[in-house]
C-alpha cells in the first residue's frame, strides 16, 4: 500500500493561484501528490502546469460519488470553496476521516460536528485565510506575549484591508478587486457592533462609510477603516474581556469610503429590487439611481468617481431582470479589474495598549504585502499561504491538535507565523 501523503484542493480561484504553486513545490520536495479539483478544467490545468506532482480534475462539488471518491483518497483536504458549500466536504470529511482545512468562517452546520470531529481524531481547521487567519495568529501571538508578562490589555484595534499598490493605482476610487466581487459590493450590509471605551456601539449600514476613522501606516500615509461585523464575539475568543476597547475593521484609501457612502445611498447595492436590464445602458442605471434617491455629486472626486463607474457609458446592459446589486457587481467587475501587471497590497495592523508594572504602554505589529502581479497577488498570497503551510506542517507531523479550532492557539500560530516570515509574510512590531 502507498505511503505517499496526498492533498486535496477543492477550488481554483483568483485566491487559490499562490496556494496551488505553493503546493507544487511542497509535493514535488516531498514526493506527495496533490489533486486540485474545481468546475473548469482549463483553469486548473493553467494553474497547475509545471508541475508533475498536482493533478487536475473537473467536478461538480455537489456529484455526492464524484466528491466522496476525491476525499477518499486524500490524506488533508482544503477547500477554497465558497463557504455555502463547506459544510458538504467538512460531511465526507468527518464520514471518510479525512483532517479539513478552510479560510472561511466556521458555520453552524460544521459547529454542530464539533464532537464528532474530536472523537474521531480529526482537526478541523476553519478561519484560516488572511482575515479570518493571519488577524488571529499575529494578534494572539501579541497578546499572548503581554499576559504572559503580567500585563493587562486595555485597548485591542485590529485592522486588514485588500488595497491597489500604489503604483497601480490609476482610478478616483483608489481601488481594484483582488478577490470575490460579490464581497466587495456586500460589505458593511450586517452592520457593525464593537466595544469602545467599555461602551457597546452599533453602526448601521447607511451610515457604515460615512464616518470612517484614519490610521496612518508608514509609506502609505492616512489609510480609512470601517469597523467589520460582530467585533464583539471575538472578545472571549482572543480572551479580552478586560479590554475597554476592542474592534476589527477593514482598511480603505480615504476617497473610496466617500465615493461607496454615495453608491450606498444611491441604493444601488440592493438585492431586493429588480430592474428589466433590457435596452438599459450602464449611464442610465447610474442616473435613474442617482435621481430617484436625490444623491447630489457636488464634489469633483464623486463626480470623477462615478463617471469612472460607468456615468456616460452607453454600453446596453441586456441581461434581463437583474437585481440591482447584480449591476453594480457587473460594473465594477469590469471598471475596477487588476490591469495585465498591475500589483494590489495587503494591509494588516494590530494597535495594543496595555499596562505593565503600573506603567501604560502602547505597541503596533503592521504587515504589508505587495502582489507580484494581476494573478499572484498580496490578496492570493496571504489567503493561501496559511492553508498550504497548516497542510503541510499537520501531514509532517508538526501540528498535533485534534478537534473544530480556528488558529489562535500557539500550536498552530508559532509554526504557521514561521513559516509565513520565510515566505515573505512578516509582520513589524514597534513600541510607541
Amino acid at each position: 500500500m502507498s505511503t505517499t501523503k496526498h492533498i486535496l484542493l477543492f477550488g481554483a480561484g483568483k485566491s487559490a493561484t499562490v496556494l496551488i504553486e505553493f503546493l507544487g513545490k511542497v509535493t514535488r520536495r516531498n514526493q506527495w501528490i496533490c489533486t486540485v479539483a474545481d468546475m473548469n478544467l482549463e483553469t486548473i490545468r493553467a494553474k497547475t502546469n509545471g508541475f508533475e506532482t498536482l493533478r487536475a480534475k473537473a467536478i461538480q462539488l455537489t456529484d455526492d460519488a464524484e466528491r466522496k471518491a476525491l476525499i477518499a483518497a486524500a490524506d488533508v483536504v482544503i477547500s477554497m470553496m465558497p463557504p455555502a458549500l463547506h459544510h458538504l466536504v467538512a460531511k465526507d470529511c468527518l464520514l471518510l476521516k479525512k483532517h479539513l482545512l478552510t479560510a472561511s468562517y466556521i458555520d453552524p452546520s460544521i459547529r454542530e460536528l464539533e464532537k464528532e470531529i474530536a472523537d474521531a481524531g480529526l482537526l478541523f481547521l476553519g478561519e484560516m485565510g488572511l482575515d479570518p487567519g493571519i488577524d488571529h495568529m499575529s494578534a494572539m501571538k501579541m497578546i499572548d506575549d503581554i499576559h504572559r508578562q503580567g500585563g493587562k490589555i486595555t485597548t485591542f484595534k485590529s485592522h486588514c484591508g485588500g488595497l491597489v499598490a500604489p503604483q497601480s493605482d490609476n482610478n478616483p476610487w483608489h481601488y481594484k478587486i483582488s478577490w470575490n466581487p460579490r464581497n466587495v459590493v456586500t460589505a458593511g450590509k450586517a452592520g457593525a457592533i464593537y466595544k469602545e471605551n467599555n461602551a457597546i456601539r452599533e453602526m448601521e449600514y447607511l451610515h457604515m462609510f460615512r464616518d470612517c476613522g484614519t490610521v496612518d501606516i508608514k509609506g502609505l500615509g492616512p489609510l480609512a477603516f470601517y469597523p467589520n461585523r460582530d467585533s464583539l464575539s471575538y472578545i472571549p475568543v482572543y480572551g479580552l474581556n478586560e479590554s475597554s476597547t476592542f474592534v476589527r475593521t477593514t482598511l480603505r484609501y480615504p476617497d473610496y469610503c466617500t465615493g461607496w457612502q454615495k453608491v450606498i445611498e444611491a441604493g444601488l447595492t440592493s438585492d431586493e429590487a429588480i430592474i428589466d436590464t433590457d435596452g438599459l445602458s450602464y449611464a442610465d442605471f447610474l442616473k435613474n439611481h442617482l435621481t430617484r434617491n436625490n444623491i447630489i455629486l457636488d464634489t469633483p472626486l464623486l463626480k470623477q468617481q462615478f463617471e469612472f463607474l460607468g456615468l456616460s457609458d452607453p454600453q446596453l446592459i441586456n441581461k434581463g431582470q437583474q437585481p440591482v446589486s447584480t449591476v453594480l457587481q457587473q460594473l465594477i467587475e469590469e471598471k475596477w479589474k487588476l490591469a495585465k501587471g498591475d500589483k494590489d497590497l495587503i494591509v494588516m495592523l494590530h494597535e495594543i495598549e496595555y499596562t505593565l508594572n503600573g506603567k501604560a504602554h502602547s505597541i503596533q505589529s503592521a504587515l504589508i504585502v505587495k502582489g507580484d502581479d494581476e494573478l499572484r497577488t498580496a490578496m492570493a498570497k496571504t489567503v493561501g499561504l496559511p492553508l498550504g503551510i497548516a497542510a503541510t506542517l499537520l501531514l509532517e507531523n508538526k501540528i498535533a491538535l485534534r478537534g473544530l479550532h480556528i488558529p489562535i492557539l500557539a500550536d498552530i500560530y508559532e509554526p504557521v507565523l514561521k513559516a509565513l516570515a520565510e515566505e515573505g509574510v512578516e509582520f513589524e512590531e514597534r513600541e510607541l
